[in-house]
């Protein structure tokens, strides 16, 4: 395969002022815009949609999640989500009754399938969990799902002669 660039694009790289205002763009932190749906507890931002920089195939932004908050079980439809921590701690769950669960740090990233059932937790009681959020495509799909979750099961242990109480052991 040849090194050159000679085929058409479309447009011109060279004395285009268009490039100027339709190429990289940077949206500073401090602008980012909160007119988006949000659930309580959680403030969610757009930093890179369609109405702000024309995107066409994705969304970017953020989410601040205040401690203990979670969200209602739900999913993105077709999309998919991918989620950054940047502070806290985040716990997830999924599955038909949210059975499955897996927790996430600061420098995780977490990828939510289309069509997943799922629910986002602030994982934390006392400390707020910051988010980056990227989803594949510029619409907003989250369809809510009125299902039981499963809770975690109570731990029960086998105790008989040969497998004694952990408890016991602890004892002086």
């Amino acid at each position: 395969m040849s090194g050159s660039h000679d085929h058409a694009h479309g447009h011109s790289h060279h004395g285009d002022e268009r490039w100027k205002h339709d190429g990289v763009r940077v949206i500073p932190g401090n602008q980012l815009d909160s007119n988006v749906p949000s659930t309580p507890g959680m403030d969610r931002k757009a930093a890179i949609n369609f109405a702000r920089v024309g995107a066409q195939k994705l969304w970017a932004g953020t989410v601040t999640i205040r401690p203990d908050a979670k969200t209602g079980a739900h999913h993105h439809g077709h999309l998919e989500s991918v989620i950054y921590v940047v502070k806290g701690k985040a716990r997830m769950r999924w599955g038909e009754q949210l059975q499955f669960t897996a927790e996430a740090g600061p420098g995780d990233f977490i990828f939510v399938p289309p069509y997943v059932p799922h629910q986002e937790i602030n994982a934390s009681p006392d400390e707020v969990l910051e988010c980056v959020l990227v989803r594949s495509d510029g619409e907003a799909v989250a369809i809510n799902i009125d299902i039981e979750p499963v809770e975690k099961p109570e731990t029960v242990l086998w105790i008989d002669p040969v497998h004694r109480d952990p408890a016991e052991s602890q004892k002086p």
